[in-house]
């Protein structure tokens, strides 16, 4: 069996929140026909104990624990230099760089699987460029114009900050993606906005569409309720320490939920549910009618008793996986541009897409009179459709598998 190197930074499982979900399914369906090494970084000390899953699915398991938020912010400043991101300082682990390049000048593998832009550099240099060795890096989204979203909205000096990371690191995605075979982004809508950004690589782009885990996310199955009023539930789910999700709920909570104020009907509860909430959203729960979950067992069961799902991102990229799920769930959504672009979901007819608080409340409220009675398993059918993962991770097998006339890197 092909043995194949395949890093993250952080730890691939379990695949219940964010990147860790797309990260997980790439590594289960490669490990299928290639003899994994994982390589990682663990930020949270809690996620030890799924160690032994990965062991059982990978050949060899490496990973190296993450500094504290102070220690690798000032390991960051350390290693910045003049042209360079921080992403590339704040991700950087010696001893797991080093174990990384030792197996590829070594020749352990045939073939590499990064995943983040943040961990390009430790499948580049003289040792990775060994003929024959096929390097495939999975950026997911375009992390620079992340940035570059939180630098239009801020101000000094954090505005030269991010501007000055967005600049930097988008020199860098152009230089990586120069130098793997192929690079992959979560929709092609994102493929297509970083062709745009760097036409020199845009032969070398591909789209691996995110998908749902759906025996996972069964609408079918007899949830319990989580709520504990009869009141409408709005719910939104995600890592509440995240900026966007930070910026979404903040702006739903303060200048769309007042908007439901005086419809017909029980006034709705804005429920925000997920981890590590930020003060900025504890402090919304203070408003009337908003409850901050922090940390729950399981985020399916406030899904499934939802009267909508939604999805306010204004700061997104790419595919989001709070959207699938609800989807997944057969449960109106009510979402933003931002936060459709790259579904293979039509508005209006699997989801309603809003723009501005008066028109996000008036979809809201316009699915609480019941007004889209079939919008929910219309969302599901969507995503059984076309982001099942099966369907979606099975072109990956042809990248990491080139023909024999595959393009050599272009040189820097």
């Amino acid at each position: 069996m092909k043995r194949l190197l395949f890093l993250s930074h952080r730890i691939p499982y379990p695949p219940e929140k964010g990147e860790k979900i797309r990260a997980w399914h790439i590594l289960d369906h490669l490990a299928r026909s290639w003899a994994v090494e994982a390589g990682f970084l663990v930020d949270d000390r809690a996620d030890l104990q799924h160690l032994p899953v990965l062991a059982r699915r990978c050949a060899h398991v490496e990973w190296r624990p993450a500094l504290s938020r102070f220690g690798t912010a000032a390991r960051a400043l350390s290693r910045l230099r003049p042209g360079l991101p921080l992403t590339l300082g704040w991700f950087h682990h010696p001893g797991l760089f080093a174990w990384a390049q030792a197996g590829l000048a070594a020749g352990r593998y045939d073939a590499v699987l990064v995943f983040s832009s943040a961990m390009a550099p430790y499948a580049m240099g003289p040792a990775a460029r060994r003929p024959g060795l096929r390097r495939v890096l999975d950026m997911v989204d375009i992390d620079s114009e992340k940035w570059a979203a939180y630098a239009q909205g801020a101000a000094p000096p954090m505005r030269q900050v991010w501007a000055r990371e967005a600049r930097t690191l988008l020199g860098f995605e152009r230089r990586a993606a120069r130098e793997f075979d192929r690079t992959l982004l979560v929709s092609a809508a994102e493929a297509a906005r970083f062709a745009a950004l760097a036409p020199e690589v845009a032969p070398r782009l591909a789209a691996l569409d995110n998908g749902v885990d759906l025996a996972r996310f069964d609408s079918a199955r007899d949830w319990p309720n989580p709520f504990p009023r009869p009141a409408p539930a709005l719910v939104f789910t995600g890592s509440m320490g995240y900026r966007p999700n930070v910026d979404a709920v903040t702006w739903f909570a303060e200048a769309i939920l007042p908007r439901l104020r005086g419809r017909p009907g029980p006034m709705p509860e804005f429920w925000i549910v997920g981890a590590n909430p930020a003060p900025a959203v504890q402090a919304l729960a203070k408003l009337p009618g908003v409850t901050v979950t922090g940390t729950v067992p399981d985020v399916r069961p406030y899904l499934a008793h939802a009267a909508c799902a939604v999805a306010p991102l204004r700061i997104a990229r790419g595919i989001q996986n709070k959207v699938l799920e609800a989807m997944a769930m057969a449960r109106p959504v009510v979402a933003t541009p931002e936060a459709h672009e790259g579904l293979r979901a039509t508005a209006g007819r699997d989801l309603l897409v809003a723009v501005g608080e008066d028109a996000f409340a008036a979809a809201i409220a316009a699915v609480l009179a019941g007004a889209h009675p079939g919008l929910g398993a219309a969302g599901r059918a969507a995503v059984m459709a076309g982001h099942d993962w099966a369907g979606c991770l099975a072109p990956l097998d042809a990248l990491m598998h080139p023909p024999e006339a595959a393009a050599a890197p272009i040189a820097a």
